[in-house]
């Protein structure tokens, strides 16, 4: 059994029983299922921003704990300064928030399920499966 991190949108995917799921089902079955804290963050944002109730706000809370966090570490913001650096050399920036999802990623040696390839492209050694180049 080996790790996979979840980028927030394939997250979502799964909260919502969105059907773009399926393209990732068969990653996430004999895995342990992980989500940085970036990811975290995010999804509180999206709880805010949208005024969630306590029903849904507890929703949330319960699905997380399905997942590991993966939290910061000195080590994981070094691998983000030097992703940040190499795209800003390469003169195509990432988000801060997608550095902190792969280098999450990297630290631990995992997989990163995500819809968004675009935004991971170029990352050294990063392994990133997505159903949509």
């Amino acid at each position: 059994m080996s790790a996979v991190v979840l980028d927030t949108d394939v997250w979502s995917f799964l909260f919502k029983g969105d059907s773009r799921a399926e393209h990732y089902r068969r990653y996430l079955e004999d895995n342990v299922l992980c989500i940085s804290f970036q990811t975290v963050a995010e999804l509180y944002q999206w709880m805010e921003t949208a005024g969630w109730g306590e029903r849904r706000r507890e929703r949330l809370y319960q699905w997380l704990r399905r997942f590991q966090v993966l939290v910061y570490d000195d080590a994981t913001s070094l691998i983000w300064a030097r992703i940040r650096s190499s795209r800003e050399k390469q003169g195509r920036p990432v988000s801060a928030q997608d550095a902190w999802v792969a280098a999450c990623a990297l630290r631990h040696g995992s997989t990163l399920l995500t819809h968004n390839a675009g935004d991971y492209e170029g990352i050294q050694n990063l392994d990133m499966v997505s159903a949509k180049s």
